[in-house]
């Protein structure tokens, strides 16, 4: 599995991000547009080193990092609320017999772009029951990959 990371602003969320992808053994995090890059200390703060062990490729244009992929054979999966999506617990299933997959997250306000929603192969959304139905980008890389392994590996 591949991460990728659609302008995310908060260098805080990016090292959650590599973090969380050295725990679930991810096999790199693709940076694009606004993110920043390591080495970068704000990125440390919450990465505790996960930079030095996760593999990780900048692209300026977030649609270049998905068309690489779709051209290396990964099926390419947007986590976003859209008319589109479908729940994630549904939607794995059929996923899992895919080998490559590619999970792309959102800028913390906007999202992921409409340019690269059209480009993904799905969009899958996390049920939310509260008010606001809105996670935190570096939960949401959590609960996909925990799900994934997990859940998803059991169908």
């Amino acid at each position: 599995m591949i991460l990728v990371l659609d302008n995310i602003r908060s260098m805080h969320n990016i090292g959650s991000a590599f973090r969380t992808a050295d725990a679930f053994a991810v096999e790199a995090v693709y940076l694009c547009g606004i993110c920043a890059t390591p080495p970068h200390r704000e990125i440390q703060k919450t990465a505790l080193g996960a930079t030095e062990t996760v593999p990780w490729n900048y692209f300026s244009d977030t649609l270049e990092a998905v068309q690489h992929l779709k051209s290396e054979g990964f099926k390419v999966i947007a986590i976003e609320q859209t008319p589109q999506s479908v729940s994630l617990s549904e939607e794995l299933p059929t996923l899992f017999r895919e080998k490559a997959l590619a999970w792309v997250f959102g800028n913390e306000v906007f999202g992921v772009k409409n340019e690269v929603l059209k480009s993904c192969d799905a969009h899958i959304e996390i049920p939310q029951w509260g008010a606001k139905k809105s996670l935190n980008v570096s939960v949401a890389i959590g609960i996909v990959l925990w799900h994934a392994l997990f859940e998803g590996s059991s169908s």
